[in-house]
């Protein structure tokens, strides 16, 4: 391992239990590495497993094959020199901002008087100076994001890993904190060495960070890497940054060697895992792309910008809305199917007539719900034993909400019905 990396991992390989205890392959044969002086962003849609290697390279979780190692040592347990920034903020509300930021100080043994003056120290870098004896419930969402931040630079970290940190924030609030972060980062005003951030927002991505890695899903493993050899600060309107968002659109929408074409191929595997989106964001992408100015056609990044929703809900609809025929996504670009405009044009008992055709069509689940509910003399059937056939192949959390998605869009397509208080599945003529 050379001297100036931080992090490497070497094979690494995670999975988890099924409910029946099968394992379950979240990440696979994954070999990264964090250089000093490097920041790297970490994207990749749901269920690609970034959060868990974080949690790897915090020493949070255990790799099940392979080396996780820090500045060449084996990582067993939580490294001295590895911090982390949560997305929920992870605060202790009983405890006032001095006392969250000095936990990890205290951990480490340091003495009361100097925990006080360090804490004192990075809160007033980070911005929140006076507030000290403020309790979390008394801040705003994005001070309490700074008192995260501040309890992890408090310890001086090597590396610094960042877990969707900015995506609780409102958009201008987590601009400000991501400069602030990069002009703490460009002035040596920290001593961190090494940042990875997990991302769902490509443009945050390319503000910050000098490479991208994208992972794919189920399991995870790095599909590609992009270098950045910008200077920073960089402004989003640049010819350069435009070009590079392109291409990070057009990378995390490649289709997979073993995944879904527009049709919807994989999902004619019972335990796929559905898109997490809802109707009315697949039907809302639907009605913009259909009008003007993209009448049909769009580059992803404008129409992003035009729908003024993040990456995070955008993908799954674009991935819904390909899975069902009803657009083509393909090299940071999206188009309406002949059957997507259709659909676009179409009144709304027409749309949900489309829609449930093209569910039982191209996605297995729903299809086998409604089969079975047609085989069942009474028209009905408890949803356990289609929440147990997802968990043969998901977590039982993943397995629920796919189940809960599948739900929503059979009862949107009138493919069958769902009682809440029974949870009983339904064919739609069953009162």
């Amino acid at each position: 391992m050379g001297s100036n990396l931080l992090l490497e991992l070497q094979g690494v390989a995670k999975s988890f239990r099924s409910a029946d205890g099968a394992p379950l392959r979240v990440l696979d044969n994954i070999n990264f590495s964090l250089a000093e002086g490097e920041i790297v962003a970490l994207l990749g849609k749901s269920g690609s497993g970034k959060s868990t290697l974080l949690r790897i390279m915090a020493g949070l979780l255990e790799a099940d094959a392979g080396k996780a190692a820090y500045r060449g040592h084996s990582i067993n347990g939580p490294a001295l020199g590895v911090a982390m920034v949560f997305q929920s903020f992870a605060l202790f509300p009983w405890l006032t901002v001095q006392q969250n930021v000095e936990l990890g100080l205290e951990a480490q043994g340091v003495s009361a008087a100097r925990r006080e003056q360090r804490a004192d120290a990075m809160l007033e870098l980070i911005g929140l100076a006076g507030f000290g004896g403020a309790l979390p419930r008394e801040l705003s969402g994005g001070m309490r994001q700074r008192v995260g931040i501040a309890r992890a630079l408090v310890t001086n970290p090597d590396v610094l890993l960042m877990d969707e940190a900015f995506s609780a924030l409102d958009v201008l609030t987590g601009e400000t904190l991501r400069d602030d972060i990069l002009e703490l980062w460009g002035s040596r005003k920290i001593p961190t060495k090494g940042i990875l951030i997990v991302s769902h927002n490509i443009e945050e991505a390319v503000m910050m960070a000098d490479r991208i890695v994208i992972l794919s899903s189920s399991p995870g493993r790095i599909r590609s890497e992009i270098q950045i050899d910008l200077a920073r600060p960089r402004s989003a309107d640049a010819t350069e940054v435009r070009a590079l968002i392109d291409e990070v659109y057009g990378l995390m929408t490649l289709r997979q060697p073993q995944g879904a074409p527009a049709g919807g191929v994989a999902a004619q595997h019972p335990g796929y895992r559905l898109p997490d989106t809802n109707v009315s964001h697949m039907a809302g992408v639907v009605d913009l792309l259909a009008g003007a100015p993209f009448n049909g056609h769009a580059d992803l990044p404008q129409l992003a910008e035009k729908a003024e929703l993040p990456d995070e809900v955008l993908f799954p609809a674009y991935e819904a809305l390909g899975l069902l025929g009803l657009a083509h996504v393909e090299k940071g670009d999206i188009a309406l199917t002949p059957l997507g405009r259709r659909y676009a044009g179409a009144e709304q008992t027409l749309r949900q007539e489309i829609f449930g055709q093209q569910l039982l069509m191209h996605v297995a689940l729903a299809a086998r719900i409604r089969e079975k509910l047609e085989q069942e003399a009474t028209g009905r059937l408890p949803e356990k034993p289609f929440l147990e056939l997802l968990e043969e192949f998901l977590k039982a959390d993943e397995a629920k909400h796919v189940l809960e998605v599948a739900i929503e869009w059979g009862r949107y397509g009138e493919v069958y019905e769902y009682d809440f208080h029974t949870g009983l599945l339904k064919l739609p003529d069953q009162e």
